[in-house]
């Protein structure tokens, strides 16, 4: 016991040193080089401007990506880029969250953005995609700052439903999650939303099997099962009131566009 302590000290001991002493020679470099990090207030004054939906701002203070001027993350100098800019959706959607973006609509933006820095190739791909996801941000801040945000009762309970949208979850059970009636609660959603809890669920369920039908191959029966809807017919039903199409007809017409676009 007494050596595994001691032996365990000297690890951290010698990480602690070997930290210390990359650190120091880092430092070294940038300062002969010149290579240093972005200066801390001016991307907070950046990430401000994106978070207020001011994107006028956001175009005045946007600078062209470049390789020079990051910290190295990697020696390849793609990969390095693409580091970076992880860390950036990554803060960028937390502003969003808390000046009054639905949290699991940031979330899932900073997924997208995300998923495409992953298959990119090149500087130029990053660079599209670097300027993209600020005026994405900008632009839905411009709505929530504008006096459509959602109250905190309403963005919970979009919350709920997102993370109950394959189990299935009624507005009693919201509402007890957060101790309000059901009477309140829906009153407020409709107010808020535009439409009733109900129809809100059965829409992102219908988005839920429209994702899984262009990007899985579960059959439209699994798909109808997985979104515990009560019945095969049912679910057809509810999917054709939504989209015009079976979920059969929505899948071939998906991949009958896909591969026109691809020719």
């Amino acid at each position: 016991m007494w050596y595994d302590t001691v032996k365990q000290t000297s690890v951290k001991g010698a990480l602690f040193v070997g930290i210390n002493k990359e650190l120091s020679h880092r430092e070294f470099i940038q300062r002969e080089t010149g290579e240093t990090h972005s200066p801390y207030e001016k991307e907070l004054e950046f990430y401000s401007a994106v978070a207020a939906g001011n994107i006028e701002r956001v175009r005045k203070l946007y600078t062209p990506l470049a390789v020079e001027g990051y910290g190295k993350l990697s020696d390849d100098p793609v990969r390095n880029v693409k580091y970076h800019l992880t860390i950036t959706i990554a803060l960028i959607a937390r502003f969003c969250i808390e000046k009054g973006l639905p949290t699991e609509t940031s979330y899932t933006i900073s997924d997208i953005f995300i998923n495409k820095l992953d298959v990119a190739t090149d500087l130029l791909q990053l660079e599209d995609i670097h300027r993209e996801v600020f005026i994405e941000y900008a632009k839905r801040m411009q709505k929530v700052n504008s006096g459509n945000a959602y109250s905190k009762h309403v963005l919970m309970c979009l919350d709920i439903i997102y993370d109950n949208i394959y189990n299935g979850v009624r507005v009693q059970e919201i509402a007890d999650r957060l101790g309000l009636t059901p009477q309140y609660l829906s009153k407020l959603f409709k107010q808020e939303v535009g439409m009733t809890i109900s129809e809100y669920i059965m829409s992102r369920r219908i988005q839920a099997a429209e994702n899984m039908l262009k990007f899985s191959e579960y059959t439209p029966l699994d798909i109808g099962n997985y979104l515990n809807f009560s019945s095969h017919s049912h679910f057809i039903a509810c999917f054709r009131k939504h989209t015009g199409l079976t979920p059969k007809q929505y899948r071939e017409n998906y991949f009958r566009i896909s591969w026109q676009d691809r020719e």
